[in-house]
């Protein structure tokens, strides 16, 4: 009876590969799922750069520059970071300012650090919130400030705040005014950051303009002086 039982509910669920288990358990604790990691292809695409260099020599003797381009390849392509990890980055460096005023506001109201970082992580949500997550549950089970803090060393700005928690917790300094700072701090850096680029962009608008301009000077402007010039001499 209990097999006869089983048997329609397994067929019912269908099998749950551990693929589908881990991308129920992220979607229960607010994670995006996994992504397919572009990392794997490094190597496999190294390996035919090489074997491609060692196809067209023909020969043994390119075995040594076969061997250096897939080096190559390989070590090339493991610096590109990918568009996933790159998104995820910048929006986790946009939400620190925000997170860290945030976190100074719960630290003023009263609240201990372990509650105030988790009301912030709830709060920012997205990939900074979910660094900040694992923070509150790391200092909840007893890690020192040092390694638990250290979950926000990948964020751009993210080591001066766990730096500032750091100190806070080994001298007693104020946290929230740090957080305060940093965030004023950021904000600064993202305002003169914009300021650059934009400087850049005007700079690079001019150039095509310069690029059309110059041969149209040089026609109207250069060579009926030369021409006239050499037909005076000649």
């Amino acid at each position: 009876m209990a097999t006869s039982i089983r048997a329609p509910l397994r067929t019912a669920a269908g099998p749950v590969t551990a693929r589908a288990a881990r991308r129920r358990l992220a979607r229960l604790g607010g994670e995006p799922a996994p992504e397919f990691d572009l990392s794997r292809l490094v190597r496999p695409v190294a390996a035919l750069s090489g074997l491609a260099v060692l196809v067209i020599g023909g020969s043994g003797w390119y075995l040594p520059v076969a061997v250096g381009v897939a080096v190559g390849v390989d070590r090339s392509l493991r610096r590109i970071e990918p568009p996933s990890v790159r998104r995820r980055r910048l929006r986790a460096a946009a939400d620190l300012p925000l997170a860290a005023d945030l976190l100074a506001a719960a630290l003023r109201a009263g609240a201990p650090v372990d509650q105030a970082v988790v009301a912030v992580a709830d709060a920012v949500a997205g990939p900074l919130g979910a660094r900040l997550s694992r923070v509150a549950r790391a200092l909840r089970l007893g890690a020192e400030p040092v390694e638990a803090w250290r979950q926000l060393d990948a964020v751009p700005g993210g080591d001066r705040l766990a730096a500032a928690a750091a100190r806070s917790a080994a001298s007693g300094a104020a946290l929230a005014g740090a957080a305060i700072r940093l965030a004023d701090d950021l904000r600064a850096g993202r305002s003169a950051a914009a300021e650059a680029a934009a400087r850049r962009a005007g700079v690079l608008i001019v150039l095509p303009l310069g690029l059309c301009f110059l041969p149209a000077f040089i026609l109207a402007g250069l060579v009926p002086v030369i021409v006239a010039v050499l037909g005076d001499v000649l």
